[in-house]
């Protein structure tokens, strides 16, 4: 389903304060890896997570709720979630304090400033139900519940800025949402979802977090190379809607029966091509590479230039030395496949899934993940920062990450989220797959993809999405 733009609605919005640790914390200055300190990820990542009302109406139905009762009123989720980020503020001090890149270039969060995490309260006049719990949502409105990012928010006159910027939304029906700024500087997905169970394990009840944090980020830095690095990819194909400021977000849906007929077809032409290996594939590898292919043709890349594709993988289960239970840094690095627009184009799609199958063998591996500490190292020393050409696909999956069904506030658990859109390498090379709103059960086993691509190449984008759910799931 594509992102679909909704009626304005009223939120009003108290005066924004600072939620400081519940007890003493170290007043350190910290320094941070190699990929912490890689400028392309010096931004805000912005998320917003949706939790229904434990209110029911008379049906039964949750969802039917428009206003609570009095005699049924529940304890404010404002005063309980503001509680839980106090005091999980006392493992995870660093949110706390202030974040500045340096003179040397390097990253630096100084702990004895900044005197808390900004923390807004919101009201909206509308239930969630009324707004599909977000599931489609338009980012104009999203935005209306997350802190305004307009510059750095928060920064002093010398440069530092908050890491961590927290809105708690009621909405009538007695559901909320939490709206997250977290700088990707400090923590990756998987430790950004560490973070948030942790709040939501403390405001449910537990004395302490399950999971210590653990800081130690000179385990991942790496040798800077003596010489200049070859790129995975040279020659890049280049698209006549690159560059531009016109960017569209949308947010498609693609159901489990599409991926499995994805999946049957591609055997199928492992078949015809008589390809004696055969292999079975992941999710993430097919929806990939069918991605990676609708956005060559939505973007009508030059066929005789190169397409590259990347996608984030953990090094948690593959670096040596491994990383402690803990660790909330940054701990990812990118496998990549690169081809010919042609060859995307036209050629069979298992060719593309095989190139990224070949890639995660590659990548996959702790001396590859050692060598891309390097590279990270050869970037911030040139302080290198990626344009988008739309040549590039960059696939990162949440769908692991337990954000919706694992992070209980002692409400109930999330039954959405879904991310603003970032500008990391210009965001239109950025591809989020997330898990689906759990409310809709037509979605069970489903990918949520989100893109953002330029406005004029938005309508072939989705008439290839609309291919894979409706025709049998097309290749």
């Amino acid at each position: 389903m594509e992102t679909h733009r909704i009626k304005p609605f009223p939120v009003e919005k108290k005066d924004l304060v600072l939620v400081r640790p519940s007890k003493h914390t170290p007043s350190d200055i910290l320094l941070l890896s190699s990929i912490d300190n890689d400028p392309n990820l010096e931004l805000i990542c912005q998320s917003v997570y949706v939790y229904q009302s434990n209110i029911t109406a008379s049906n039964g139905d949750a969802h039917a709720v428009t206003a609570i009762p009095e005699f049924q009123k529940l304890p404010d989720p404002v005063y309980g979630i503001k509680e839980a980020l106090s005091n999980v503020l006392v493992y995870y001090y660093p949110l706390a304090g202030m974040l500045k890149r340096h003179s040397d270039g390097r990253l630096r969060v100084n702990c004895s400033i900044g005197d808390g995490v900004p923390f807004l309260e919101a009201t909206a006049n509308c239930t969630l139900s009324s707004l599909n719990h977000l599931d489609g949502i338009d980012v104009p409105t999203a935005k209306q519940l997350v802190i305004d990012l307009s510059g750095k928010t928060g920064a002093d006159k010398e440069g530092y800025y908050h890491p961590l910027l927290v809105q708690v939304t009621r909405f009538s029906c007695g559901g909320f949402t939490i709206g997250m700024g977290l700088s990707h500087s400090i923590c990756d997905g998987f430790g950004a979802a560490q973070f948030f169970r942790a709040m939501a394990e403390l405001a449910s009840g537990q004395s302490e977090p399950t999971i210590k944090p653990v800081w130690e980020r000179d385990r991942l830095v790496g040798a800077r190379p003596n010489e200049f690095l070859k790129p995975p990819a040279e020659s890049l194909a280049t698209s006549p809607y690159v560059p531009t400021t016109d960017i569209s977000h949308a947010c498609f849906n693609v159901s489990s029966q599409s991926i499995k007929r994805l999946k049957q077809n591609l055997m199928e032409e492992e078949r015809k091509a008589e390809i004696a290996n055969h292999e079975n594939y992941t999710t993430l590898e097919v929806l990939g590479a069918y991605v990676w292919r609708s956005r060559l043709r939505a973007l009508e890349l030059n066929l005789d230039g190169q397409t590259l594709f990347t996608m984030t993988v953990s090094m948690r289960p593959h670096i040596n030395p491994p990383l402690p239970d803990g660790y909330y840094g940054n701990a990812f690095s990118g496998i990549h496949a690169v081809i010919l627009g042609k060859d995307l184009n036209e050629e069979p799609l298992i060719k593309a899934v095989k190139l990224i199958r070949n890639g995660k063998r590659l990548g996959l591996t702790s001396d590859a993940m050692r060598v891309s500490l390097g590279i990270r190292e050869w970037v911030i020393g040139q302080n290198l920062t990626f344009e988008a050409t739309g040549a590039s696909t960059c696939v990162t999956d949440w769908r692991q990450l337990g954000l919706i069904d694992q992070v209980d506030f002692g409400w109930k658990a999330s039954v959405n989220m879904i991310p603003l859109p970032w500008d990391m390498f210009g965001s239109i090379d950025l591809c989020v797959f997330m898990p689906p709103c759990s409310l809709d059960l037509s979605m069970k086993g489903g990918v949520r993809v989100f893109v953002s691509l330029p406005r004029a190449a938005m309508p072939k984008f989705k008439e290839e999405m609309d291919a894979l759910n409706l025709n049998h799931g097309a290749v």
